[in-house]
């Protein structure tokens, strides 16, 4: 069985709404999946743990934009991780990345290109979403061929738009098939 972690930073609900997304397509597929945060907000939290990015066979990485950068929670958890990476413990570990920006030119995809810095140094094989996904050609709100997006509004709605859950949706299942292959 694949095991699959899907870590996520969420303010308003929104990343938290991807990750589910992300992590049912992820569970369609038989996969074994460790939805985990970096800090307990809410009674469901599960706090994500060296060990369990060291046990699973892909990620799933996702905050919310920060001025194109991913959330201050995420960047001092990863920066905890030297030990893992000098072990080379994550090392061809597929992984995907996605966010949610307030605005359609909010920074996501700077966001997603900073979500994949650290999985890059730690050796992990970065996914996107291709082009045969047909809602990345027709989306009015998020998705772009670096990740999983979400385009909140000014009432920072975590209500995702039809395209954007399928994209999520897409995501885990390629997602899955590539830890399935790789494992």
């Amino acid at each position: 069985m694949v095991t699959v972690v899907v870590l996520y930073h969420s303010s308003h609900g929104s990343v938290e709404a991807m990750a589910h997304e992300i992590g049912d397509a992820l569970e369609f597929h038989g996969a074994n999946v460790k939805l985990r945060t970096f800090e307990k907000r809410h009674e469901h939290d599960q706090i994500i743990s060296k060990a369990d990015l060291i046990e699973c066979d892909a990620l799933a990485f996702g905050t919310p934009t920060r001025f194109g950068m991913m959330a201050a929670q995420a960047k001092a958890f990863w920066e905890t991780t030297s030990d893992i990476w000098l072990k080379g413990q994550l090392i061809d570990k597929p992984a995907c990345v996605f966010s949610s920006s307030s605005s359609m030119h909010g920074g996501n995809e700077a966001t997603l290109l900073n979500l994949s810095l650290p999985l890059l140094h730690h050796g992990m094989m970065l996914l996107g979403v291709p082009y045969d996904v047909p809602e990345l050609l027709s989306t009015r709100s998020g998705g772009t061929p670096y990740g999983a997006t979400h385009v909140a509004g000014s009432d920072n709605s975590n209500e995702l738009s039809e395209c954007e859950m399928k994209i999520c949706r897409a995501v885990g299942t390629r997602l899955f098939n590539i830890a399935s292959k790789l494992k």
